[in-house]
């Protein structure tokens, strides 16, 4: 992998060899961290909706799981 800087970007080239799988993975973390650069909020706040979001997730696919 080559990383350059330009005067207004970084150009990434990536191996033709490497997954489109991991290119994605990197691609959409990438984006993330863009839209949420400029985020200001807790930990323990993130922590909270995760717990509820995995919870509301189980409550709707418990079934599926259930032997």
């Amino acid at each position: 992998m080559v990383i350059e800087r330009t005067a207004d970007e970084f150009v990434i080239r990536i191996p033709v060899t490497t997954q489109v799988e991991q290119v994605q993975d990197m691609i959409d973390y990438l984006r993330y961290k863009e839209l949420t650069s400029t985020y200001e909020i807790s930990q323990s706040v993130v922590d909270t909706l995760a717990r509820e979001i995995n919870k509301s997730w189980w409550e709707k696919n418990r079934s599926n799981y259930e032997v």
